[in-house]
Parts: C-alpha cells; structure tokens; sequence
C-alpha cells in the first residue's frame, strides 16, 4: 500500500480523509525530512556523549534554546578528524531523518570539525595539562644537543621551503650530511607521518648501512592554528618526547606555539634558527682554535723562557766543574799509568818463571819415538790385513769371474765395475777409521805417558831420594846409617839430609813392590 501525499491529509472533509497507520506516517515523515535535509551543516555544543559496545556514537547537538539528537556510525567514526567530547563546539555535516521508534528527529553525521579557534584553543589547553600531568613537558627529561653532529635528520615536507632554508643556512654555517623524512605536514594523515619520521630515524641502526641522525630537526613553515594541528595531536607529541635521538622544534613562526614545542628538547622560533641551533659557525669554529693555538704557543713561549732564566741563574751559583773534577782526574790518569807497568811486569815475571820451568822438564823424545814406533807397527799391521783383504776380495771376484764365464763380456764388466765402485767408499771408510783409532789411541797414550812422568808422581807428594853421586836410591839396603842423601820434591828444590839411627835389632823384610824404608 502506497502512501498517500502529506497534502491529503490536510483535507478539509473529515469524512473523505484515509486512514493511515503509525508506520505509514513515520515512513511519510522520514522521507519528507531525508528529502527537504539530505545534507545540513548543524553547529552546536556536544553534549551527553557516548560509544556504544557496537562503535557507534550517540551525542546532542545543543544551543541556547534547541537541541538535537546525534548519531555517527562505526565505520563514520573511526575517520572524524575531532574526537567528540562534552561542551565541545562543533560544526557537524550530515543528514536529518527521523527515528520512528521514539517518535525523534536526528542527524547522522558525516563529519565533524571544531567550530571556531575558540574550541580549538579549549581543546589545545585541555590536552596540554593532560600531557604534562603524565610528566611529558618535565625540563629533567631533556637532552642537551650535540656540539658538532655529524649527521642531521629533518622531518618536513619535501616540497616545501622549509627544507632549502635549513639546507641553505646549513651549508652557510657548517656544512653537514642530512638525511630528509618527508612527510605531509597539513592535514588528517600529518600527524601519523610525523610521528612515524620520528619513531623511524630513532629505530636506525647505527652501525647499519643508513647513518643514525646525532639530532632531528621537526620544522613547518607558518599557518593558522588549524593548518598547525597536526603538530598538536596526542601521537607526535609523545613520540617527541620518547625520541632518544635529541630533537628540535620547528613548526610555525616564533608566534606560534604547538604542543611538539613543550615536548622537544629545544624550541627554534624558525626553522632558520633551527639550522643555527644544530651547528656551529665554522669560520669562528676555526677562528677560535687558531686563536687557541696561537695562546698556546705564546704560554708555553713564556714558560720555556722563565725556565731559561731560572736555569741559568742557578747556574751562576754552582762552583766551577773543572776545579773540582782536575784532581780526580790526575789520579786516575796516575793510577792507569801504574797498572799499565805493573800488568806489563807480571807479565814479564810469568814469562820468566814459564822458562825456567820448562828447561827444567825433560825431553819426552823418547817416548815419541816409542808411541811413533808403536803407531808405525800398529800402521804397517793395519796395511798388511788391508792387503790381505784385497786379496781375498781379488780371489772373491775371480772366483766370480770363473762362473760368470758364460756371461757377455760387457755384462761381467758392469759388474766387476759396479761391485768395485761399491767396495771403494768401504775400503776407504775403513783405512779412515783405522788411521782415526790409531790417532786416539796414540793420544791416549801420550797422556797416560805424561801421568806417569817424573813431575806428576812429585806432585802428589813423593820425593827423589838421591845418593852422593846423585843416583836415585831404589832401594833401603844401597843406605847405611851416617850416609848423606838429597831430597828433591816437586817445586825442583833438594834438601841434604843424612841417615840416622843404628842398625836395627832385626832385619825388616820390605814387602815386595813397596819401596822400602829409611834406617
């Protein structure tokens, strides 16, 4: 059953008016206000604001005198630029329609701004306390900036002005390396692009293949209040504040204030001053470390000259080095003259007695000439074996000879040859170890020779008994008592002495090999 229209049911006739239900009217009702209101902009304060458990959202819309119900659907709220909250002043866009259940009228809003810089500047204060109740603003949580960083990040738009004029004062003042976030800085996605530049050049690796920034600069050209709100949002400013990398303020002009400003660890009233902030001037750099140097050199110029002075003062009070080194020095030259005599007479005396003891030795000619002997028997016997073994060897290989008669002529010379040639390093071998042995055995027996010398046995305490005639006395019966005998000990020096005591009572029988005893 269709409708029919509103104007006939302003008839005139009570009798010919149709009967409509309850449904029916309201369906009339709501599509003569969804038609005569499809879009309105209604401006008013929120009031009695509420999310339901589905997303939606439910408020009114008040002034002085009216009010008027609100709704905004889930999938519309989670776009609105504004969060609703009471006593908010807003202007919202939408639709008028009715809702039949109770009998109302309402908009559905399709979007929501702040109606005027009033609520804006509300809104701005009541987010600011908010923040620095969570101690974000605090002055303890800021960092001091670096003196000369090497690298400088900076997040604003890339087409913009902003980011020659830091480029520009940068390479005026001290050229560095920069690395460029570009981000909108207007508008509803700015403030999630922000902070993302921030939370991004904080997340570098610093030894990675992107350099870490040692400082960011956040800068934006001048604007409204509402083209700076970006810089406002809850988002950037708390990733601001949690930015270990320490950050500089930029945004608007020095009149200007966002809340980024009460966040970040320096506030640049331009982002000029900005660049100026970041680094030094390198010209005074440069001038002031020159001017250093030159203090430096001047100072230590000074220190080095009052040392001097000091030096040489002292100096004059010292006594003369000469006058009390000269006779010292005389002595020493004295005492090296004497010892050059005294070490040339001890040599002299040494030369002397080494002559005297070697007249005094006897020629051991003889007992060369034996051992000679001795090693020209044992020589000749060790050639006569030689002899013999190179005979027996000769009738070695023509016995070999004998039976190898069947063999070529050229194939038995190889091999006399070659047994010939393996034979001759033996043979020389053995004459070279049996000259050797000879040598060592002769030397062997020089020094058991040279033991048994006359001069040795003395030196272990015997003595030379010697008669009158200076004939060694071999033995106690050449003695008779009252016979003059000399003694000659070691050191070549003789004792005389004669034989005393009577004969004895009994004749004492000298044990054999014993040189007998003295009456």
């Amino acid at each position: 059953m269709t409708a029919a229209p509103m104007t006939d049911i302003s008839t005139d006739s009570p009798r010919n008016s149709p009967e409509y239900s309850v449904s029916e009217l309201s369906q009339a009702l709501k599509r003569t206000v969804e038609d005569a209101y499809s879009y309105v902009r209604v401006r008013g304060e929120v009031s009695g604001f509420k999310r339901a458990a589905s997303g939606h959202l439910y408020m009114s819309l008040k002034d002085e005198s009216a009010n008027l119900d609100a709704v905004c659907w889930r999938g519309v709220a989670g776009r609105l630029a504004i969060k609703p909250e009471d006593g908010l002043e807003v202007i919202a866009s939408g639709k008028l329609t009715t809702y039949p259940g109770r009998s109302k009228y309402q908009i559905v809003i399709d979007s929501l701004e702040l109606a005027g810089e009033g609520a804006l500047l509300k809104m701005l204060e009541d987010r600011r306390k908010a923040l620095a109740a969570e101690g974000l603003f605090d002055e303890s949580r800021k960092r001091a900036l670096p003196y000369l960083p090497d690298v400088i990040g900076v997040v604003t738009s890339p087409t913009g002005a902003v980011i020659r004029d830091i480029l520009h004062r940068l390479n005026d003042r001290f050229p560095r390396h920069v690395l460029l976030a570009p981000v909108l800085v207007q508008g509803d996605r700015a403030a999630a692009q922000v902070a993302a530049a921030i939370e991004g050049f904080n997340a570098l690796d610093p030894a990675g293949p992107v350099p870490r920034p040692d400082v960011l600069i956040v800068a934006r050209g001048g604007g409204s209040l509402e083209d700076l709100w970006a810089f406002n949002e809850e988002v950037v400013v708390r990733a601001a504040a949690a930015s270990e990398i320490p950050l500089i303020s930029a945004v608007g002009h020095e009149t200007d204030t966002t809340l980024i400003d009460f966040a970040s660890d320096r506030r640049a009233p331009t982002p000029t001053a900005a660049a100026e902030m970041a680094v030094p001037v390198r010209a005074e750099l440069i001038e002031t470390v020159m001017d250093t140097a030159r203090r430096m050199v001047g100072g230590m110029s000074r220190m080095l000259e009052e040392r001097r002075l000091r030096v040489e003062g002292l100096a004059r009070g010292l006594p003369d080095v000469t006058g009390l080194l000269g006779v010292q020095m005389q002595r020493l030259d004295v005492t090296a003259e004497r010892f050059d005599n005294a070490g040339n007479g001890i040599t002299v005396q040494r030369a002397q007695s080494v002559a005297l003891l070697a007249a005094r030795l006897k020629s051991p000619a003889l007992v060369v000439d034996e051992a000679g002997r001795k090693v020209e028997s044992e020589t000749r016997a060790l050639h006569t074996a030689m002899a013999q073994r190179l005979d027996r060897q000769q009738e070695r290989h023509d016995g070999i000879a004998q039976r190898l008669s069947a063999v070529p002529l050229r194939r038995m010379l190889e091999t006399a040859a070659g047994a010939v040639r393996d034979l001759t390093p033996r043979l020389y071998q053995g004459m070279q170890r049996r000259i050797a042995d000879g040598a060592q055995r002769l030397a062997h027996l020089s020094e058991l020779l040279d033991s048994y010398s006359t001069e040795h046995v003395l030196a272990r305490g015997y003595a030379i008994v010697r008669d009158a005639d200076d004939n060694p006395v071999t033995s106690a019966k050449r003695l008779r008592p009252g016979d003059a005998v000399a003694l000659q000990f070691a050191n070549k020096e003789k004792a005389d002495a004669v034989i005393a005591g009577s004969k004895p009572k009994r004749a004492v029988k000298p044990a054999e090999d014993k040189q007998g005893e003295l009456l």
